[in-house]
């Protein structure tokens, strides 16, 4: 039996949740961080990268709390804020039913480049190099972005020569909050262009368990087509609970939000166990 762990986009709040359901699980016996497969997008980059690195958890959030109160805030850390013409153009183009999803990316792309008022490009890598996530693992971890001169969705692991912490970069880089990330002769933009969770990638796993923080703002048809790729897989698609929704808030960027949606996390996690570990562990039910 193989077991995937797919991690979604949500920006600070979704890493933060995301934390707090995994190591909140860990204390009622189920434990997602022995999967054999991670795919992490944007923010699940973030949190996949400390799973399969074997990370502390709750260390990782206590530092991200501690930068956060020394600078006043992350945004304000990075420099310049964002650009809210080219964010709300790209949400625009992104769930424009007209448009072919490449096409969308591609233009989206178009955006994220040419936003101005933005951090540095070196700046805004510099909230990753503090986190402890500098080597690849050897299990499968699988990161996602996208070309933002092509629209091509990209998949980063082990064996692409990519520095893991300019990977999970290059999956964070919201168009026109934070700029497109270069490796090599490429620009890259967030994987949640293509899908928040990505979680056809995870297609050949026995057991599927989704963490997906932005369950309520995307259309659920593409989350459909995505678990039909996962073929008679168990799945469980966990999402925040009221009280998480009520902590995240319309910004989910807001560096403010690392301790609270982490016990919103910690908090949600005991009422999920029996259904994470049907899917996880049915060996003992």
């Amino acid at each position: 039996m193989s077991k995937a762990l797919v991690l979604g986009g949500g920006g600070v709040a979704g890493i933060a949740w995301e934390v707090g359901v995994i190591h909140g699980l860990i204390r009622e016996g189920v434990d997602l961080s022995d999967a054999d497969l991670i795919v992490g997008t944007s923010a699940g980059s973030v949190v996949g990268a400390l799973v399969a690195t074997g990370a502390d958890l709750e260390q990782a959030i206590e530092t991200q709390i501690a930068a956060t109160a020394k600078a006043g805030a992350d945004r304000d850390a990075l420099g310049p804020g964002p650009d809210p013409q080219s964010i709300t153009a790209a949400f625009g183009i992104l769930f424009d039913p007209t448009l072919e999803p490449k096409e969308a990316r591609r233009r989206i792309g178009e955006l994220a480049l040419a936003a101005r008022n933005v951090p540095s490009e070196e700046r805004a890598r510099k909230v990753f190099e503090r986190l402890p996530i500098h080597q690849w693992p050897e299990r499968p971890l699988k990161i996602t972005c996208v070309d933002a001169h092509t629209g091509e969705f990209v998949v980063w692991d082990k064996d692409s020569g990519v520095p893991l912490v300019l990977a999970v970069a290059s999956s964070c880089a919201v168009p026109g909050f934070v700029p497109p990330v270069t490796i090599g002769d490429g620009r890259y933009i967030d994987g949640g262009v293509r899908s928040p969770v990505n979680a056809d990638l995870a297609a050949g796993a026995s057991s599927v368990v989704i963490l997906e923080p932005l369950a309520a703002v995307w259309p659920r048809e593409r989350l459909r087509a995505e678990l039909a790729a996962l073929g008679d897989a168990r799945v469980l698609s966990v999402v925040p609970d009221e009280a998480a929704r009520a902590v995240f808030g319309v910004n989910v960027l807001d560096p403010r939000l690392w301790g609270p949606a982490f016990h919103a996390g910690l908090n949600q996690a005991a009422s999920l166990a029996d259904d994470v570990r049907r899917v996880w562990k049915p060996e003992e039910e």
